[in-house]
């Protein structure tokens, strides 16, 4: 059986819900077993035994390459996710989806492309320029919504913030628009040609905005996994969405790892406000909301700053104590997201103010490795396996 077929297998014998995805906690977490990967990656594994916890086969901390390697290329694109690979993530975040007119999933940072795409330099779609209110903010530019797949394939990407990365410009117009499918299909050819299983962690975004509209995410999401055999509880796609019932909805199509993303304290979901819920993130991230979430998810996403607040000046402030309550509750943390240029750093780790100047990245991720998280969304995976290193004392 190829691997393909096998995961088609687990697939079918694996749709399980919460209960069954357990077993894929780490050992810190739930007491589950660590895999032993051999080399830097089973030293880091075997690390999440005495420092927290992590997915069955991931190293820990896991280097998460947040849209690939976007610090380098532009991000949601081949090169950006080959990248991440190249540069020693564990995972690769390959899909913001967001879907098309003639409805295929698409990766994409948010459904308005005038920033992320060359959409402004085609004359024929000039006149889609439009106005939306998405998720109660009101934005203009090109959305993908109003495209087909085939004249997104038309388009290429470009750097989303040339101010920070001006290096990243060099590779404008050099890829296209990745499909959630294509990217699936890479993971399998990734995986052959590496001979290890490469790991993707797609978000579905504004799902709530995308339903109204008739372009529901979560069941195209499910289907392409089914057609692949990546839907089982033991696939190496990890599921995450800012709205918790785009989560509870995917946990009853498939037994994929499960993420509730998390934004500042005082926010509250979107599909929160869509319905009435008046919670907030801050009520999330309580032992009882934390409790609500171990029970159909397997792991949360926060801000880094819901790890560890910052003072008004922008350095940080002592840790929270959502690492401890989220492990107590049995849920993996990965945080987002980790950035070598000065104005992502806190304060205390900036050098100088030159926007798309490094600051000292290693010693903030070595402030944020110590609270105890389980890995961490990066745009510098490099940086972040050597900073693991140091953390794991090597």
């Amino acid at each position: 059986m190829d691997h393909q077929n096998a995961n088609r297998a687990n697939g079918a014998h694996e749709r399980t819900g919460v209960t069954g995805r357990r077993a894929l906690l780490g050992a810190a977490v739930l007491g589950g077993a660590v895999l032993g990967l051999g080399g830097t990656a089973g030293a880091a594994e075997a690390a999440g035994a005495s420092r927290g916890g992590g997915l069955r086969g991931l190293p820990v901390p896991t280097i998460i390459g947040h849209r690939g390697s976007s610090g380098y290329r532009p991000e949601h694109t081949f090169g950006s996710y080959q990248l991440a690979l190249d540069l020693g993530a564990d995972v690769v975040e390959a899909g913001d989806l967001v879907p098309t007119r003639d409805g295929h999933l698409v990766c994409r940072h948010e459904p308005e492309i005038g920033g992320t795409t060359n959409v402004a330099d085609h004359p024929e779609f000039a006149a889609r320029r439009t106005t939306k209110v998405v998720d109660g903010v009101s934005t203009t530019g090109w959305f993908t919504e109003d495209f087909t797949l085939a004249e997104l394939k038309t388009l290429r990407a470009v750097e989303r913030i040339p101010a920070n990365r001006p290096h990243n410009t060099l590779y404008n117009g050099r890829w296209e628009i990745p499909t959630f499918e294509e990217v699936l299909q890479w993971q399998d050819a990734q995986s052959r040609k590496r001979g290890r299983q490469v790991w993707i962690y797609p978000e579905t975004k504004h799902p709530t905005y995308f339903r109204g509209l008739g372009l529901g995410l979560e069941e195209r999401v499910a289907g392409l996994l089914r057609k692949y055999g990546k839907d089982g509880r033991n696939s190496p796609v990890i599921l995450q969405s800012f709205e918790p019932t785009s989560i509870q909805r995917l946990n009853k199509l498939v037994g994929n790892p499960l993420v509730v993303l998390l934004s500042t304290a005082a926010s509250r979901p979107w599909d929160f406000v869509a319905t009435g819920d008046p919670r907030t993130v801050a009520d999330l991230v309580t032992p009882a909301g934390l409790a609500e979430i171990a029970g159909y998810a397997q792991g949360i996403g926060p801000t880094l700053d819901l790890v560890i607040p910052k003072n008004a000046d922008g350095t940080l402030a002592a840790p929270s104590t959502l690492v401890r309550d989220a492990h107590a509750a049995g849920l993996v943390l990965h945080p987002y997201t980790m950035r070598n240029e000065n104005p992502f750093l806190p304060t205390e780790y900036r050098k100088g103010t030159a926007a798309d100047a490094y600051g000292d990245a290693f010693g903030a991720f070595a402030t944020y490795f110590a609270t105890g998280i389980d890995g961490v969304f990066t745009d510098n995976a490099d940086t972040a396996v050597l900073a693991r290193e140091d953390y794991l004392g090597r």
